[in-house]
């Protein structure tokens, strides 16, 4: 069975991330191997990486009030709800993974 850690020499290993910490910090460049440093991708500071793209698309509906007041009073996930909805009856099918229609 593996043991468990001290506590109090795990704080001692664990440095303060301090002013003079990051002053001492040098870049990527200067530490890391050609090899691993050629296939990060090349960014500028503070940009992002790509995005996923989204699987749904937004829309602008109009339903039933008495429809909407029936989704919403169920809590929250309702809109996921009204999708699976319109997903079965487009399909006609469950189009819930793993259960029988």
């Amino acid at each position: 069975m593996p043991r468990k850690p001290n506590p109090e020499l795990i704080d001692d290993e664990i440095p303060e991330l301090d002013d003079a910490w990051f002053r001492r910090a040098r870049p990527a460049a200067e530490v890391l191997p050609p090899e691993l440093l050629a296939i990060l991708p090349k960014r500028k500071p503070g940009q992002r990486g790509p995005q996923r793209v989204p699987v749904k698309k937004k829309i602008s509906l109009r339903v039933d009030a008495e429809v909407l007041a029936h989704y919403r009073a169920t809590g929250p996930g309702w809109q996921s709800r009204i999708n699976e909805a319109l997903k079965k009856a487009a399909l006609g099918k469950s189009s819930r993974k793993g259960r029988a229609a």
